[in-house]
């Protein structure tokens, strides 16, 4: 389980750039020529999580919880044997935002801005590092978690805004909600196939 400490508004937030390149206070060994971790010390947030390919599947969910690289969480196997499933070389977990809490309830209750920034940071650095004839492929599987928070929906219309910059493709993996909001990853099965998303005619709904 993670709580969160304290409101992300009280921390000293390490700015992406620097987080990418720092070793950092607390890191732990890892196969760097395989994950990406950043920050690279455990935190009370993440900005991205994932494996390192030419052509990964972006998984984005609502906010991070405890996993780490080779201690990966219910959800992440998931990701991860979807990504494999539907031939995606890795994948990158991301979140529409960036603090850590087990239980969605404990993010948050005022939006902070500069968190968002750096995690918008994050994004774009995923989007630009694509290999050279593929297109991002960003999987939404923010399940109806997006409704706990209010600035939640903000943060995706930004996503929505970066993901063009790049002309990513969105999808989604398993059955919608009512509202259509998109699956979270846990509990899919093994063979669940992604599907293209039409995240700008969702958002409008909202």
């Amino acid at each position: 389980m993670h709580i969160p400490a304290c409101e992300t508004n009280e921390l000293n937030i390490i700015p992406f750039e620097e987080a990418l390149l720092n070793e950092g206070e607390g890191s732990f060994e890892y196969d760097r020529e395989k994950w990406l971790y950043v920050p690279n010390a455990y935190t009370e947030y993440r900005y991205i999580l994932g494996t390192r390919g030419k052509n990964p599947l972006i998984c984005i969910g609502i906010n991070p919880s405890t996993a780490k690289p080779d201690d990966l969480d219910n959800t992440l196997k998931s990701v991860e044997r979807t990504a494999r499933f539907n031939g995606y070389d890795s994948f990158i977990m991301f979140n529409v935002y960036a603090q850590r809490a087990t239980n969605p309830k404990d993010m948050d209750c005022s939006f902070n801005e500069q968190l968002h920034n750096e995690n918008m940071n994050a994004f774009r650095y995923i989007l630009s590092s694509y290999g050279e004839g593929n297109k991002p492929a960003v999987w939404a599987a923010w399940g109806t978690i997006i409704e706990k928070r209010p600035y939640l929906i903000d943060c995706v219309r930004e996503m929505i805004k970066i993901g063009n910059e790049y002309d990513a493709g969105w999808y989604t993996v398993g059955k919608r909600s009512v509202k259509g909001h998109p699956h979270h990853p846990l509990y899919l099965k093994n063979n669940s196939p992604v599907e293209a998303f039409d995240v700008e005619g969702y958002i409008k709904t909202l």
